[in-house]
């Protein structure tokens, strides 16, 4: 690992190359994060499941401790956003370690290749080393205190429930339960392991003195089971937190570590990004300091761990049997949080998965699916009973989503009416990434059907027999009418996909064509009087509009409506529209990840590079390099990720572009194992703006476009796995 001194080290003898990638994938600080500031400042870990907020504390360290499905709320019917569930922080883990806070020679640091966050110091001539980190495997956050004297560690350990439940504290087991409003039952466990010394429980706490090191093991659950025919209800945590936790027991950190760095690794390590190296003197700075300078003037090694991290935080936040990333990803310090800390249908969830299929992290994408799938009795109902969506027989096929909505069936705020749409378009994206043909039939295509016939049921068909959506809105802007461009261009990709995965699976060829037909009877994308792509169906567009949406723009990303080679005019309205809401005003945070794939996706490099450093600017980014919307959410680190994916690589168009958007500021570098559609991996290596080599993969050897340096050929794929 590198630490502070080894890079003052390799500044001093020139050591530059290798040492330095390897510091580029770790943040770090020279100071611990303010309690006030935790959701800025402090280093998240987590399993999917099971999250930390590591704030590095000296006399007093704590660890903001989350569990995904502590959620309030039910079924909401009114759709009352006040009533709405919000996901709720579970407690915090404290260590006391009187005296020191004054400590010498402080670092605390998240390193983003083991998933390990760690804080060391120097005190009365002893160094102390924390490690931080959460085992998927084990399903237990572990918390490692070891110093290079015997007997350094005396002090006590506290776990804190947020919701005042029920505290037991037993040997060296600590341990909280209750229920919140709701009747979710929760639990957490912590258990303490220490070498030498002693170690007791005192008045609810646990004490220990004199021990040459200490292991903490934490678990933790509730009943929440994604199944509306449970009413999301299933067996009480106890038993399962307390197995996993006295199985984690039974293992060596050492052991825990591995089995971690193993899991983590398989998925972390597909995927290898170097924009080029950024000078000593700049690389060797703290985080905090060096995204000050970064976004004054780019610097390659910051903007590379910036993908990575997009990449970090999903694998941490969203894996299998896990509930998907909501707008604070899984780390949460509040049970009065920002939007309720829900998913948002407008664009916020739909960004956070934007990178999981090209930066080669599907398996990550499925906790989205299995909680789309286990709402949709509850959306059906909510529809169904909505004044907004009957129709002339009765009947409501399908089901509608509001902006906001929960983990328990529950939605708030106004319809979206085609965000049904929209996440159809991930179930789809999966598929045309994985080539999964299993998936395809038995996940994606009902969905899918059922979404085509809820808009078969309820396009409104104009005088000149054009096909728009009633009464939609452009989020979050303009007026509530019809044609709206960004409802028009969703459902537009929703029966393009449609008719591809009938296609695909030989299935309901009658209905395939009805649905085409509907398709090319859709009211398309209009260009305006300025030569803009048209928000609405009126030419209403305002060149001073700086609006932080660029909702009329899905048609270029994360749709496929418009693109460069098919429809060179519309692509280059939507970059007038693009540069007349341009880079200042409410622009925000997520907006300059948009922005990032929108500019990739229309081919200019230069002008997606500068929505980068945009992003790191202190306005945009904490400390942590978390969003700042304000307050903190973190599409905008999912978004990004997906935006420097499409600067590299494009496979929309039926082909595979490689550096279709390659700015200056990355002169030569490589990239190895982004993912494709059609189950591709691709490796690139370039040099003056030109691709030097490159390597395209795929299970089962076939042949695709490959555009490369201006030029298309068709390539063979070489035999290799998507990861």
């Amino acid at each position: 690992m590198i630490t502070r001194t080894k890079l003052f080290l390799f500044a001093l003898t020139g050591f530059s190359s290798a040492a330095l990638a390897a510091a580029d994938l770790t943040l770090w600080y020279e100071h611990p994060a303010k309690p006030e500031a935790c959701m800025n400042e402090a280093l998240p870990v987590g399993n999917g499941r099971i999250g930390g907020l590591v704030l590095g504390g000296l006399s007093t360290e704590r660890v903001v401790l989350n569990e995904d499905s502590l959620w309030t709320g039910d079924e909401n019917p009114s759709g009352n956003y006040e009533t709405m569930g919000a996901y709720q922080v579970l407690g915090d883990l404290v260590i006391h370690l009187p005296g020191h806070d004054a400590a010498t020679g402080y670092h605390r640091e998240l390193e983003l290749a083991d998933a390990v966050a760690a804080v060391s110091y120097q005190f009365e001539g002893v160094h102390y080393r924390r490690e931080y980190f959460c085992s998927q495997p084990a399903q237990v956050l572990v918390v490692r205190l070891t110093a290079d004297k015997l007997g350094a560690y005396t002090g006590s350990l506290e776990l804190n429930d947020s919701h005042q439940g029920k505290l037991l504290a037993v040997k060296n087991r600590l341990t909280f339960s209750g229920a919140l409003d709701n009747q979710l039952q929760y639990e957490a466990q912590l258990l303490a392991l220490n070498e030498g010394g002693s170690l007791q429980e005192s008045g609810g706490k646990l004490e220990f003195k004199g021990c040459n090191s200490l292991t903490l093991l934490l678990a933790a659950g509730t009943d929440y089971v994604m199944d509306y025919a449970k009413k999301y209800r299933g067996e009480p945590p106890h038993a399962r937190v307390t197995r996993q936790l006295d199985a984690a027991a039974a293992k060596s950190c050492d052991a825990l570590k591995a089995g971690h760095l193993k899991d983590y690794q398989l998925l972390f390590n597909r995927v290898s990004l170097d924009l080029g190296q950024t000078p000593t003197e700049r690389a060797g700075q703290p985080t905090d300091k060096r995204k000050v300078e970064a976004a004054k003037g780019g610097d390659p090694g910051l903007e590379a761990l910036l993908f990575q991290y997009g990449r970090y935080l999903l694998i941490s936040c969203s894996r299998p049997g896990s509930l998907p990333a909501n707008l604070q990803g899984l780390w949460n310090d509040s049970n009065n949080p920002p939007w309720h800390c829900d998913y948002h249908a407008n664009i916020n969830v739909q960004m956070n998965y934007w990178p999981a299929e090209p930066a080669n992290l599907s398996e990550c994408h499925l906790p989205f699916f299995d909680l789309l799938c286990s709402q949709l009795e509850s959306w059906r109902k909510a529809t169904q009973a909505a004044r907004e969506f009957r129709t002339p027989s009765g009947k409501t096929r399908g089901f509608a989503l509001r902006t906001s909505h929960g983990i328990h069936g529950d939605m708030g705020w106004k319809w979206d009416k085609t965000a049904n749409a929209w996440y159809c378009l991930h179930l789809w994206e999966h598929y045309a990434f994985t080539s999964d043909r299993h998936y395809l039939e038995k996940v994606a295509y009902p969905i899918l059907k059922e979404t085509c016939q809820f808009w078969q049921d309820h396009l409104k068909e104009l005088p000149d027999g054009r096909l728009v959506v009633p009464m939609a809105w452009s989020p979050e802007h303009g007026p509530t009418e019809d044609g709206v461009s960004y409802s028009q261009q969703i459902i537009w990709d929703l029966f393009a996909n449609y008719v591809e995965a009938s296609e695909t699976l030989k299935l309901d060829k009658d209905y395939r064509a009805r649905i085409a037909s509907l398709q090319e009877k859709l009211a398309g994308p209009k260009i305006g009087k300025r030569g803009q792509l048209q928000e609405w169906m009126t030419d209403r567009d305002d060149p001073n509009d700086h609006h932080r949406h660029t909702s009329h723009l899905f048609a270029v990303y994360p749709g496929r409506q418009i693109n460069i080679a098919q429809t060179p005019e519309l692509a280059e309205a939507a970059k007038k529209s693009l540069e007349a809401r341009g880079d200042t005003g409410d622009v925000r945070e997520w907006s300059f990840a948009w922005r990032t794939a929108l500019w990739a996706r229309l081919r200019d490099g230069e002008t997606a590079h500068r929505q980068i450093l945009h992003l790191l600017a202190d306005r945009n980014t904490c400390p942590n390099l978390f969003g700042l919307h304000p307050p903190m959410q973190m599409d905008g680190n999912f978004g990004i990720t997906a935006g420097m994916c499409e600067m590299l690589l494009q496979s929309h168009a039926g082909e595979l572009a490689l550096l279709p958007a390659l700015p200056s500021a990355w002169p030569a570098g490589s990239v190895k194992g982004l993912h494709a559609r059609g189950n591709f991996t691709v490796d690139i290596n370039w040099k003056d703006g030109k691709v030097t080599q490159y390597r395209i993969a795929s299970p089962q050897p076939g042949t695709v476009d490959v555009r490369v340096n201006g030029e298309v050929k068709s390539v063979k794929s070489q035999r290799g796995e998507a990861s």
